[in-house]
């Protein structure tokens, strides 16, 4: 293996693995900001010994050895500052020295504990913008890129908040807890944000030459499913869930073999999962019947519904589609709502009308570089038949598309402008 091979296998497994280490190491030592830092650490004692050697069988439990020996050896250099203190380096010897089945640590609870830690990392001491960041980096290991993507800020931006809210963090001593009451309706809506932005980075990823990352997904979803366990009564807990169950319903139907992109349009609906569907369907109902009608998750997953209910794609209810989304903008203000809403008004009134809505946010801030702006104006003109208009934005959308198969799918739509 050569070392640029390795560098990669290293960034792989990383990328995998990362939110497991912070994870279990923030149990143990109940100090997040700590617990990313070593994992940090690991990362390049791997980046500097996998080259050489090569990647060891079991790469998580290295990187979990490494993080752990990295911790007795920070516990060892600190003031012997209590009795907790000399209890928790006793304990990390301890089980150093029984060198015990650091996988099977790993997987122990991991789903309790991940949701946790971003309850923690939720806290209302954390400025609100920084709280879903924080967790979206540290926790769940999106890459600065990927959350600057979900939020359409600068790079900078997010790593502004980040440091901000580690700072912040780690002076204030915040307990590593899941939170009840009011404390945990406090942090809810900031919960269901990084859940639901886990998701979406798994249902269309920003960057790399996957267009989907289901691993992402299915965590969301176990994530959402906990909160509902924990928050039974709240609507948009069940919304979000509802929402992500129906989107995870195609997964199966939007790539082909070869791992390209397949529009909605496009999908073969027997291949949609009937049995996630029904589950959507259920948890929909209840997030209305608990009275989230008007909720941002409940309404989209409103929205996701009118699409699952249509055994043909000529069979959506695109009125209703655009109706809902009107809804969903009023509670916003969003233009990426807007966006969302010019397409489903230019299937339900005809292009034209999409157009109209796309002109008025084309200046919109949020959407500078957004590559979906160019890509929906691209195919409202294609619709009217200004084939060499639609060529344009399809290539502008190209152009600014972060991921190499969403960039392929939009060259070739470009192509077929000709």
């Amino acid at each position: 293996m050569t070392a640029a091979d390795a560098h990669r296998t290293v960034l792989a497994v990383w990328r995998i693995e990362q939110p497991r280490l912070i994870t279990s190491l923030a149990r143990m030592l109940r100090d997040v900001p700590l617990a990313e830092e070593l994992t940090q650490e690991a990362l390049l004692a791997a980046l500097e010994r996998w080259p050489q050697t090569g990647v060891p069988e079991r790469p998580g439990a290295w990187l979990m050895t490494t993080a752990r020996r990295l911790a007795v050896d920070h516990m060892r250099r600190l003031p012997m500052l209590d009795r907790n203190h000399a209890f928790l380096l006793h304990e990390l010897e301890q089980e150093q020295a029984e060198t015990p089945d650091y996988d099977a640590f790993l997987d122990d609870d991991i789903g309790d504990e991940m949701l946790r830690l971003i309850f923690t990392a939720c806290h209302p001491l954390l400025p609100y913008d920084a709280r879903p960041a924080l967790a979206l980096r540290m926790i769940c290991g999106l890459t600065t890129a990927e959350i600057a993507r979900a939020f359409l800020v600068s790079e900078a931006t997010v790593a502004q908040r980040i440091v901000r809210a580690k700072r912040t963090l780690t002076d204030s001593g915040l307990a590593y807890e899941t939170p009840h009451g009011d404390e945990l309706t406090q942090r809810l809506s900031s919960v269901l944000e990084v859940i639901y932005l886990i998701f979406n980075e798994g249902y269309t990823a920003a960057r790399g030459d996957d267009w989907l990352r289901p691993d992402l997904c299915s965590e969301a979803l176990r994530l959402a499913r906990a909160v509902v366990a924990i928050a039974p009564h709240q609507p948009e807990a069940h919304g979000l869930l509802a929402l992500m169950e129906l989107n995870a319903s195609r997964t199966a139907a939007r790539t082909d073999p070869a791992g390209e992109p397949i529009l909605l349009l496009d999908q073969d609906r027997a291949l949609w999962d009937r049995t996630q569907i029904q589950r959507g369907m259920r948890s929909l109902a209840r997030a209305e019947e608990l009275g989230g009608v008007g909720g941002f998750y409940t309404l989209q997953a409103a929205i996701v519904a009118c699409h699952a209910r249509a055994a043909r794609a000529a069979e959506t209810d695109w009125l209703r589609i655009a109706l809902l989304y009107a809804e969903l903008s009023a509670v916003t203000r969003s233009p990426i709502v807007e966006l969302n809403r010019a397409i489903a008004v230019g299937m339900a009134e005809g292009p034209a009308s999409g157009l109209v809505i796309l002109d008025r946010i084309a200046d919109a801030p949020e959407l500078a570089g957004y590559h979906l702006l160019p890509s929906v104006r691209g195919d409202l003109l294609r619709r009217l038949g200004r084939h060499e208009e639609a060529r344009a934005a399809f290539e502008t959308a190209a152009a600014l598309a972060g991921n190499r198969r969403e960039r392929e799918l939009l060259n070739r739509r470009a192509r077929e402008q000709d």
